[in-house]
Formats: C-alpha cells, sequence, structure tokens
C-alpha cells in the first residue's frame, strides 16, 4: 500500500511543491487548501485529492480529518507535514503591535498547528509505516529579528509543540521534527523591500517617533537580505529527504543564511553572537 500524507497551506508556495513532489513519488497525498482558493496549479499533471481546510477554524480542521480518516479507511496517515502560515501581519516594535493581528497570526501559526496535531494523531497512530510529523517552524527563532516579534513568538511556540511531541509520541513510535528555514522566495516575501517599508507606514506616529530612527536601517537591511533568498524547491527537497530518515533530529535548519546559525551559536557565548547580529543588521 502507497504511504499516506496530509500537508497543510498546499495551494502555493512550498505546500504546493511538496504535496506534488510526493504525489510523483508514488504517495497518496492530501492536500489541505483554505477554501476558495484555486487549486488547478496543485492538481495539474498529479495525483492527489484536495481537502479543504481553514487551520484557523477548529470546525474546519475537524472536518477534514474526518474526510480523509473516510477515504483512509483505518489504513493510518504516515506523514503530516504542518507548513501553512503566514507573515507580513502584526508587524513593528512589540509596544505597537496591533492585538486583534497579533491573534490572527497565533490563531494560524501556532494554534492552527496545533489543531491539525490534535485532529490527525488519531490516523498517525494508527499507521504502521515509520508515521512522523513534521512542523515548520522558522529560521527566526535563531535570530528573532526586530519588528517581527510576534511572528518570532508564534514560530519559538512551534518549537516548543514539536519538541512535547517528541517524548509523548516515542513510545507509539511516531516521530516528529521542526523545521528552521531561512526565508524563502515565495508569496510571502514578494517585494521585501516594500513591505519593510509598511512597517512603517502602518506604525502609529507615537511609535515611529520613539523606534523609527533606530530600528530602520534594520528593517531595510533585512528587506534587502530578502531579495536574493532561498529557492523553494531547494528547501522542499531537502524536507522531503526526511521522510526516509530512520530517526529524525528535533530540528533541521535549512537554507544558505541558516546553515551555519546552529554552529555560530554553539561555538560563541550568546553575548557575542547577539552583537555580530547587531553589528550585522541594526548598525546605519
Amino acid at each position: 500500500m502507497p504511504r499516506s500524507a496530509f500537508i497543510t497551506g498546499a495551494a502555493m508556495g512550498m505546500g504546493m511543491l511538496m504535496a506534488r513532489d510526493l504525489a510523483r513519488r508514488g504517495w497518496r497525498v492530501f492536500a489541505g487548501v483554505a477554501p476558495g482558493l484555486e487549486t488547478s496549479a496543485l492538481t495539474d499533471g498529479v495525483d492527489l485529492a484536495v481537502v479543504e481546510q481553514d487551520v484557523s477554524d477548529e470546525d474546519s480542521v475537524a472536518g477534514s480529518a474526518g474526510v480523509v480518516a473516510g477515504v483512509l479507511a483505518g489504513a493510518g496517515l504516515d506523514l503530516l507535514i504542518n507548513n501553512a502560515g503566514v507573515a507580513g501581519i502584526a508587524t513593528g516594535p512589540i509596544e505597537g503591535v496591533d492585538m486583534a493581528e497579533t491573534r490572527r497570526l497565533f490563531e494560524i501559526n501556532t494554534f492552527g498547528q496545533l489543531r491539525v496535531v490534535r485532529h490527525f494523531l488519531p490516523m498517525l497512530h494508527e499507521s504502521r509505516q515509520s508515521p512522523r510529523i513534521i512542523n515548520f517552524a522558522s529560521g527566526a527563532v535563531r535570530v528573532p529579528m526586530p519588528c517581527s516579534g510576534i511572528y518570532n513568538m508564534s514560530k519559538y511556540a512551534v518549537e516548543g509543540l514539536t519538541n512535547t511531541l517528541r517524548y509523548e509520541l516515542a513510545p507509539f513510535g511516531i516521530q516528529a521534527t521542526s523545521i528552521e528555514p531561512g526565508a524563502v522566495k515565495t508569496h510571502m516575501t514578494a517585494d521585501p523591500v516594500r513591505n519593510t517599508d509598511r512597517i512603517w507606514e502602518q506604525a502609529a506616529p507615537h511609535i515611529r517617533q520613539r523606534y523609527e530612527a533606530r530600528l530602520r536601517p534594520c528593517t531595510e537591511k533585512l528587506g534587502r537580505s530578502l531579495i536574493d533568498c532561498n529557492d523553494p524547491q531547494y528547501i522542499v527537497d531537502r524536507v522531503l529527504a526526511l521522510v526516509d530518515v530512520p530517526h529524525l533530529k528535533s530540528r533541521y535548519t535549512i537554507g544558505k543564511e541558516a546553515n551555519m546559525l546552529p554552529l555560530l551559536q554553539w561555538l560563541l557565548p550568546e553575548s557575542a553572537f547577539e552583537k555580530a547580529i547587531v553589528k550585522k543588521f541594526m548598525n546605519p
């Protein structure tokens, strides 16, 4: 029987690439797609099942799990990839972040992954083919840049979820890992210079007055660095290589600007690492 996978956020970007690549390899793929999104590029030339799912809605996630469970009919789910996520909202200095946007970001990035794990775990328990969970965190947990604090927080929480799952699920033979990718060329990083400008355009006047002169050099350098970020297929190839790794590590840092971060953090005292980051990004 072919192995089965469910991938969230599969309508575009890396989610779509992973779904299509696994389908070409002969996997039985269920592609989670937010309701109403176009799926012709996702399904073109490959055999996979599109399952509507809004990760921020409990009933929607429960319903999508029911659809997949009905199709599998007790065969079990072998791979769950929590890829869905957003960036570019709740941005700016922590003092001025919008709390409604903060809650929305957490509902997708953090609680969304939690919902999917909770509802799909029963199917992973039924698998007999080395079941595993791959949760997308971010390279931001290594370098939590200013003005992205809420996004950074949401991805730290993902790693907390993954680490807990590793302990809870080990007795059952279910493995879990976090992916810490560097910046990737997707719809979320399109026009990065303009996106970083919007951080200050949307900020309240008193926040701009207090923070912009000190932090704008950092956001501008970050925006320019995103112009030449990782090709999504590069990240996807390395993530999908993990489906056959016998023993998953707790986390994998992937990407040309991110690969060296674990080594640098191991070699340098935390204070020295922070000074290096400040010198690179925050000095005019």
